[in-house]
């Protein structure tokens, strides 16, 4: 809670946590030797959420067809997605690396084509929520700090917002390092667009 107030405080921290999950069941958060349950885990989002409000960021890592993983394991990552509304997510499907305690304890048996299938649907899952997400911030002023040129084209310039999100905006005048202020008009499920309004 302590780190939570702090950002609060500071206009200099980025209002954006990474709070990686792993999976939305806790029989496989224990397997997988993580230190939380999902229970514990959903209370960190609701203080998350209670101290910097719903303009935080929160992304996620998430592996599909770990170890015995259950397609009832696999819903409750899913239904755990829609409760936390992730930003985004770094999403993979597990496969065995030598010398982890998994390798050495546990059978790799989920086959390919049901990991590969139960990613797809965290993968969809996840860009509706991104979609969602990026919803909100249409027709607000967020301040933008400039990267660089757009990977589309030169003729706009892309920065991110404190919620670490990926904004796109025509580059007029404007250099990379600056702060703007950028009024955000259409998203996209991976980026915000918009106009500069203001020059901090």
């Amino acid at each position: 809670d302590e780190v939570l107030h702090t950002i609060k405080r500071h206009e200099n921290i980025c209002n954006y946590i990474h709070l990686p999950a792993q999976s939305g069941n806790s029989r496989v958060l224990k397997l997988m030797n993580r230190t939380y349950t999902r229970d514990w885990y959903m209370g960190k989002v609701d203080k998350i959420r209670d101290i910097l409000g719903e303009s935080c960021g929160i992304s996620s890592d998430m592996i599909t067809g770990f170890c015995s993983e259950t397609e009832e394991e696999h819903r409750d990552t899913l239904s755990l997605m829609d409760y936390v509304q992730y930003d985004f997510s770094y999403m993979f499907f597990y496969s065995e690396r030598p010398g982890t305690l998994a390798e050495k304890k546990y059978e790799d048996d989920i086959p390919l084509e049901i990991k590969k299938r139960r990613l797809s649907e965290v993968i969809e899952k996840q860009a509706e929520l991104s979609l969602s997400r990026n919803k909100l911030d249409v027709g607000k002023t967020q301040k933008v700090l400039i990267e660089g040129y757009s990977k589309r084209s030169e003729d706009f310039l892309q920065g991110r917002n404190s919620a670490n999100k990926v904004v796109i905006f025509p580059k007029g005048n404007l250099q990379k390092g600056q702060y703007v202020q950028v009024k955000i008009l259409d998203c996209t499920s991976a980026t915000l667009k918009g106009e500069v309004v203001a020059i901090d």
